[in-house]
């Protein structure tokens, strides 16, 4: 029963008995009576009074309540002329000015907090406590390929990318540079923070894949300028001198002429494939910007498959083609491409060895242009290495074709992979155009 309600019963329950007990007095004394009257009518005055003054305080603190209870930090109480009920009010407003401006801070830093990560150039991704995917910022989600993707309540062993699979391995409270296939590059952290007093994880995302290409490039492309002008101001004076000592093959024994001949232009020859070894390196640093142009990629695919069909049949491997039937437009240089497509293609062809498939698939929407082979496929710890610069698997290989096809992809701008597929053995050359 609520306070103000057993107030009102005692006060009515004090002056009945009060009225029952001035009845009997009527009969015996008639002033008397008339005076008790008078009391309990001021009892009764004073007595509502009172109820006033000590309702008014409960009504209050049960507004204020009300008022809390539904986050409205607006509602301020005027004074009323009573002294505890106005330091009540004091109070309450103090309490309520407070809190009005405690919530609005936090709502500002919020609202920064928010804006920070939303424009953040690091992908954050948070958890929720079961480990599912409870929000990200645009860069992760374009990191992990989730642009338009509902990915709220998600696990992050279920989204669709290499990168996700080795985060979501990653150890709490540690951080691990990521390496996907040979060429992208992220340092990964995973920590976390206290929610209503339990730990939620999140992991920032950050790339480095520009910057290490870009200190690779300047780093070999220094090496190999500072070679190549050695070899070539050493290998001209000596196979100078060396075509000289030609002259004096007269002056020798007819028996060892021939020799003599031979070693010299041994030598010639061999400096010779030392400066298009060099050349070959020189290649990949010197190499132009492309020069866009609009290209049908079925011309593209047809002109490779034709300067590849005879040594193709040679090795007994089918080369199929499998393109759209109206033109595929793509922005490129055709020069370059031509050059790349080639690479890929001869690698494939390599790969298999003899008795085997290469193909050449066009998927649209969006635009990728694929190279699939049936051959050895590539071994598991060699697939972050592929796209290293020089890096080759081959025995007398220089590793230039595939950091050439990397060096003009990526100044197209398109994005690549090459793998091996799990479940078909295929091993596929992607490039996303």
């Amino acid at each position: 029963m609520p306070l103000r309600t057993r107030y009102i019963l005692f006060i009515i329950l004090i002056h009945a008995t009060a009225l029952a007990m001035s009845f009997f007095i009527f009969q015996t004394n008639k002033l008397i009576f008339i005076a008790s009257e008078v009391i309990i009518l001021l009892s009764l005055f004073f007595s509502i009074r009172l109820y006033r003054a000590l309702v008014q305080p409960l009504r209050l603190i049960l507004d204020g309540i009300e008022a809390i209870r539904d986050r409205d930090f607006n509602v301020r109480f005027l004074k009323t002329g009573s002294y505890e009920t106005d330091q009540l009010v004091a109070v309450y407003n103090q309490m309520i000015d407070e809190l009005r401006h405690e919530r609005r801070r936090q709502e500002e830093q919020h609202y920064f907090l928010e804006k920070l990560i939303h424009s953040s150039p690091t992908g954050i991704l948070i958890l929720d406590f079961d480990e599912r995917i409870a929000d990200m910022n645009p860069q992760a989600q374009h990191l992990l390929g989730l642009n338009g993707v509902p990915y709220q309540k998600m696990p992050l062993q279920e989204v669709p990318s290499p990168l996700a699979q080795k985060i979501a391995r990653l150890p709490a409270e540690s951080a691990e540079t990521v390496f996907i296939n040979g060429l992208e590059t992220y340092k990964c952290r995973r920590s976390h923070f206290i929610d209503r007093g339990f730990p939620r994880h999140f992991i920032m995302i950050e790339e480095l894949t520009a910057d290490i290409l870009q200190t690779e490039k300047k780093a070999y492309g220094k090496v190999i300028r500072m070679m190549a002008h050695e070899v070539n101001n050493s290998i001209g004076p000596i196979n100078s001198i060396l075509e000289s000592l030609l002259f004096y093959k007269k002056q020798l024994q007819i028996t060892d002429q021939q020799d003599f001949s031979n070693v010299i232009n041994v030598a010639i020859q061999r400096n010779e494939r030392l400066n298009q070894f060099m050349r070959n390196f020189a290649e990949v640093v010197r190499l132009p910007l492309p020069v866009p142009e609009n290209t049908d990629l079925r011309d593209l695919v047809h002109s490779t498959v034709t300067l590849l069909q005879a040594e193709a049949r040679r090795r007994r491997i089918r080369l199929h083609v499998a393109l759209p039937e109206r033109p595929v437009p793509a922005l490129c240089d055709l020069r370059q491409m031509e050059q790349v497509l080639v690479n890929i293609a001869r690698n494939a062809l390599e790969s298999i060895g003899e008795d085997g498939e290469v193909q050449f698939l066009i998927q649209e929407n969006p635009l990728q242009l694929l190279v699939r082979d049936n051959g050895a496929g590539i071994a598991p710890e060699l697939a972050d290495k592929l796209f290293s610069p020089f890096f080759s698997t081959k025995k007398d290989g220089q590793g230039i074709g595939l950091t050439l096809i990397r060096e003009i992809l990526l100044n197209h701008g398109f994005s690549f992979s090459l793998q091996t597929e799990a479940d078909s053995g295929w091993t596929v050359f992607r490039i996303a155009m």
